[in-house]
């Protein structure tokens, strides 16, 4: 049982209590306490399930697929959508299931983002050159992009939802202290404030050949799935490191306020001990790692000692571990020149993600049709925030 249904049935169980008090009803309260002692100890487990489940490294998402979409063939529903032969009722089938989910109806079809569980490492290229005489769909050569890294870094990642997101955080612990005989201890208030996750729309819209969706294979249907996502999971990725929170776009660990930040201090090695410092002082767990770019990198990798030999990427970060990706901007201020270079506890950082993908298909726009193509639209929601400000320190002013 998920840990929020149990929060909600320990609320039931204390109004019970309440009601039992207010009538002096001692056989009743003793039963409603014997209740919530034993939901009590169930309640804790979850709570340790849960956190085990947000320290481990990120995981893909298809094994949680629901059992009505888990056999979910994208090509079959751009099929569907297209009017060409397909399983209808199936499709029919799974459709309704997405639509109740999402608590919507879809502007084209629904493809459950579950299926997806090649996000971390979506590649593509231009679907013109993927429609030869002989189609080999498990032999396609993918264009060089951007890779993804925020998913494998661990962040938490929220599926399912359905609307706004508010999440309960504590800021502040009760006073503890020390009283002498026949003195008042000290008190004081828990404070809290909460995360709200909202959703936000990305999309991408991209042209399909007709003999690609019509191929039945399980590599064609992989194919698909990853012309799909892959421009969506790296803008998604792009958002969680440095989302401006302009225009729509959530807002990126790089710009969100709160987040300490040592400035650059001579070197990588000294500047990332500072950082290390900074999350050891403010009781941050231990899964963490630094990202960086990988201008930095090279940095890193030809720092040397005083007799000339080279320290190695692990000395230079303390042992801690490390990613380097060209997600992250190279273009920082102050000349925009500056490298951004982020450590933290990465489960920290959550990504909302509204049930599923919204596609829309159009097989008449005019470039598409004149070569027997569609067009589609894919559309993500998600949003991004941080659990905690603490858990994560940037440095400014790097230079690489």
């Amino acid at each position: 049982m998920k840990t929020s249904e149990l929060i909600e049935q320990r609320a039931a169980i204390v109004a019970r209590m309440s009601e039992a008090h207010g009538k002096d009803d001692q056989t009743a309260f003793d039963a409603a306490k014997a209740d919530l002692d034993a939901h009590d100890a169930k309640l804790t487990r979850a709570r340790a399930i849960d956190d085990a489940e947000r320290r481990e490294a990120g995981e893909t998402l298809h094994g949680d697929a629901a059992p009505e979409i888990r056999a979910q063939s994208i090509s079959e529903t751009l099929r569907y959508a297209i009017g060409a032969p397909c399983d209808r009722a199936k499709v029919e089938r799974e459709q309704a299931f997405l639509e109740e989910r999402a608590g919507t109806k879809a502007q084209g079809i629904y493809i459950a983002t579950e299926l997806f569980e090649q996000r971390a490492t979506q590649t593509t290229a231009t679907s013109a050159a993927i429609t030869p005489v002989n189609y080999r769909p498990e032999m396609f050569t993918s264009a060089l992009v951007n890779q993804t890294i925020v998913a494998t870094l661990g962040a938490t990642v929220l599926t399912g939802l359905t609307g706004n997101v508010v999440i309960p955080r504590e800021t502040g612990s009760p006073a503890v202290g020390w009283a002498a005989e026949d003195a008042a201890i000290p008190y004081g208030n828990a404070t809290f404030d909460s995360i709200t996750l909202t959703p936000r729309h990305v999309g991408a819209i991209t042209e399909l050949s007709r003999q690609l969706l019509m191929q039945s294979s399980p590599s064609a249907d992989a194919l698909v799935r990853q012309m799909l996502s892959r421009n969506i999971a790296i803008e998604i990725d792009r958002a969680a490191i440095d989302g401006s929170g302009a225009s729509a776009q959530p807002t990126g660990l790089l710009n969100i306020a709160g987040i300490p930040s040592v400035a650059f201090d001579t070197d990588l090695f000294t500047t990332a001990a500072n950082m290390i410092g900074a999350l050891d002082t403010a009781n941050v767990g231990a899964s963490r790692a630094f990202v960086s770019t990988n201008g930095v990198k090279a940095v890193a990798a030809k720092s040397k000692d005083g007799q000339g030999r080279p320290l190695g990427i692990p000395t230079i970060f303390h042992n801690e571990r490390v990613e380097f990706s060209n997600q992250v901007p190279n273009t920082l201020n102050p000349g925009g020149n500056k490298h951004g270079l982020v450590y933290g506890d990465w489960t920290d950082l959550l990504i909302g993600v509204w049930s599923q993908l919204d596609i829309l298909v159009n097989p008449y726009a005019q470039n598409a049709y004149e070569k027997g193509n569609v067009l589609v639209r894919a559309m993500a929601t998600v949003d991004i925030a941080a659990r905690r400000t603490a858990s994560f320190v940037k440095a400014t002013g790097v230079a690489a």
